[in-house]
């Protein structure tokens, strides 16, 4: 309720959202994995409320234990809201045994294997733990691509820019994560799958295909320029490609 009817209209009358490529869901059966980029306090509101309501009901968000739930009163305020469950940014047992428990009772997971928010809007590199925990527990995983999150709520702000900055949130095909998988391999392909949806995202489809067809993905990574302009870039309004053509996304992937 709080999400439905409190969250998302705040989050969607403070910003202008576009969602893409949830007809993904309807290839795949939960419980999932959702593994997205972080350079926001909106990101997991933006993925949690774009998702259908039966899915974002039944979808977990990992959150950092050190952050979120170091007092009471922001841990119980995270796991109300996110339905979140504290994660170590390291990685510990611990984690596979709370992320066992709910994936178990058909829960899907939102995780954000940067470990923390971009500090200048562009992507950072993703840690493993994504990739083993989703091995570990034989979940497919969902790549998501955020842009203009970080141009809308910037690190170290705790309320969007006026203007309603245009956001985009993209899901892209399933790919599988089976258990004799190499976690190394599968974080690779993880991070590939957002990267080809920030770039159909920055462009077309048709052309973030053929890219991807060559291996000529351009890197999420942003520009090779001082810190000031990496900054000055990601906090421009993004703009966005077109939709993919209906019928044009298939289902899973090995």
């Amino acid at each position: 309720g709080i999400q439905r009817y409190l969250l998302k209209p705040v989050v969607w009358t403070e910003t202008r959202p576009r969602v893409e490529g949830l007809e993904v869901l309807h290839t795949i059966r939960p419980p999932v994995m959702f593994v997205s980029n972080h350079s926001s306090h909106l990101d997991a509101p933006l993925l949690l409320c774009s998702l259908p309501r039966d899915w974002a009901k039944r979808t977990a968000v990992g959150a950092a234990a050190d952050y979120f739930f170091d007092v009471w009163w922001r841990s119980a305020a995270t796991a109300l809201v996110f339905n979140a469950f504290p994660i170590e940014r390291a990685g510990s047992r611990r984690d596979v045994g709370t992320a066992r428990r709910l994936v178990q009772e058909g829960w899907n997971l939102v995780v954000f294997p940067e470990g923390t928010r971009s500090r200048d809007g562009w992507v950072q590199r993703f840690r493993h733990g994504a990739a083993r925990l989703a091995i570990e527990l034989d979940v497919p995983v969902i790549p998501v691509a955020i842009r203009g999150a970080y141009a809308a709520m910037p690190r170290g702000t705790s309320w969007p820019r006026k203007g309603r900055f245009p956001i985009s949130v993209r899901f892209g095909r399933p790919i599988a994560a089976p258990p004799d998988d190499d976690f190394r391999s599968l974080s690779r392909r993880i991070f590939q799958g957002v990267a080809e949806l920030w770039d159909e995202d920055r462009t077309t489809w048709w052309e973030a295909r053929r890219r991807a067809a060559r291996d000529e993905t351009p890197s999420p990574f942003g520009p090779q320029a001082p810190r000031w302009r990496r900054v000055w870039e990601a906090t421009r309004p993004v703009s966005t490609g077109g939709a993919p053509p209906p019928g044009s996304r298939p289902g899973a992937r090995a």
